[in-house]
């Protein structure tokens, strides 16, 4: 028997949708989505429940030699967040790990500009916000996330990913106050691996979602 897999993310979002259907109708929900690759995910959401659609960035810092592996986060804002074993491990040093920091920085504030221009971020107090990603590998991007969003007063936090490592399911479940991640395979892999078609994300589908999603308040 095959393993359930998501014809793209445009199908994740929607499998998603059918498991949020309580939040539809509620004018202070908020569909908060990481970019890229998390906001067509989002986009299906958004328009399945009504409610507005917005970014948070949030940038992965890769290791040296593997960028694929987060050895940490940042988001805007200035919060960071190390996996202080794995740089150990790796032998990364603190000018190495300044440099990706910054360089990684520069690259979320160019996002900031593109996406945004000159629209504010949305009001996140007392919002039911919903975050969005289409997959968790080792979380350590949507550990940040939540991390800058409990300093801006949101009154609820869910996570909703359509595919995620059992493991880091389990640590961000902690995080939040509800997390919704329908397949949680053992044999994990990678989050394209259960997707049949995975392409990446390109700035100009970002913004296209975002024109045409409901705007965010």
């Amino acid at each position: 028997m095959l393993a359930p897999r998501y014809r793209d993310r445009r199908d994740a979002g929607q499998a998603l949708a059918r498991l949020l259907r309580d939040c539809a109708g509620r004018n202070n929900t908020l569909i908060l989505a990481l970019p890229r690759g998390g906001v067509p995910v989002g986009f299906e959401i958004s328009a399945s429940l009504g409610a507005p659609l917005d970014v948070f960035l949030v940038r992965k810092l890769g290791l040296p030699d593997q960028p694929e592996l987060a050895m940490g986060a940042i988001a805007s804002g200035g919060v960071r967040l190390l996996d202080d074993a794995r740089i150990a491990e790796e032998q990364v040093s603190a000018a190495v790990v300044a440099e990706i920091t910054a360089r990684e920085t520069a690259e979320l504030k160019r996002r900031e500009v593109l996406y945004r221009g000159d629209r504010p971020a949305p009001d996140f107090s007392r919002r039911r916000v919903i975050l969005v990603d289409d997959g968790v590998a080792t979380g350590y991007t949507m550990r940040v996330a939540v991390l800058a969003l409990r300093r801006l007063g949101p009154a609820t936090i869910t996570i909703a990913v359509p595919v995620g490592a059992p493991e880091t399911c389990a640590v961000l479940a902690n995080t939040v106050d509800e997390l919704i991640c329908p397949l949680r395979p053992d044999l994990f892999q990678a989050v394209g691996y259960w997707y049949d078609r995975f392409p990446a994300v390109t700035d100009d589908e970002v913004r296209e979602c975002l024109a045409h999603a409901a705007p965010s308040s």
